[in-house]
């Protein structure tokens, strides 16, 4: 969700203006994908390069975590989405941890979507969270594949993600879920997290509905296999 300082640069406001219309952007995001049939939603919202921020950027940031927390949990709950948070979560504040803790479990038992916020999250090092709890059960080498590597990762149970969106032109991946995006499908629009809402996420989705996934395989291979 790339975009905040430049969108509020260009309106002559601060960047933390930024980030409080971005807010507005989730929430045009979550209802949209909510009512398209999205099962899982990762929302890369604070990267553990983010830390090296101002810290009234920082603090104004968990601010907006905690508010919108406890302003749309409610309506989460109604609607039947669970909050879920990635990352290295030890390091947030307090009371940012206490407002998560509150919305997943007030959220625990919805099934209709998950909304995972990556907090603190790092590709490399959830990577690095992995290699590490593998080596704490002392599995050895030739006990070792995918499978069971996937399942020492922040969220097991979700599956890759089949669309990964980035917002405001940027082409990079930015240490985002490096793992699970091996075959992940990427649409890079021009537009500003903070203007980016119900539309431009409908015109995601259509552009990904248009896309042959391919996982590797040729188009000749794919035709081959569903000849088989």
């Amino acid at each position: 969700m790339d975009g905040n300082g430049r969108w509020a640069r260009r309106q002559g406001w601060n960047r933390i203006r930024g980030h409080r219309e971005g807010i507005e952007s989730v929430r045009s995001v979550v209802r949209a994908a909510r009512n398209a049939g999205v099962r899982y939603l990762t929302l890369f919202a604070f990267s553990s390069e983010n830390w090296r921020r101002p810290a009234r950027e920082v603090r104004a940031l968990m601010g907006l975590l905690r508010r919108f927390l406890r302003a749309e949990v409610p309506d989460l709950k109604r609607n039947g989405v669970r909050v879920r948070a990635i990352g290295d979560l030890e390091r947030l504040p307090p009371d940012a941890r206490e407002s998560l803790a509150w919305a997943e479990e007030e959220t625990r038992d919805c099934g209709r979507m998950d909304l995972i916020l990556a907090l603190s999250y790092g590709g490399r090092a959830e990577i690095l969270h992995a290699v590490r709890s593998l080596l704490r059960e002392g599995v050895p080498a030739h006990d070792l594949d995918e499978e069971r590597f996937r399942r020492h990762l922040y969220a097991p149970d979700v599956p890759d993600p089949d669309l990964l969106i980035r917002t405001s032109g940027e082409m990079r991946i930015s240490n985002f879920l490096l793992w699970q995006l091996a075959y992940t499908e990427l649409y890079v629009t021009e537009v500003l997290w903070p203007e980016f809402r119900e539309a431009e996420f409908q015109k995601a989705l259509e552009d990904y509905a248009r896309r042959e996934r391919r996982f590797g395989l040729t188009s000749e291979q794919l035709a081959g296999e569903e000849r088989g």
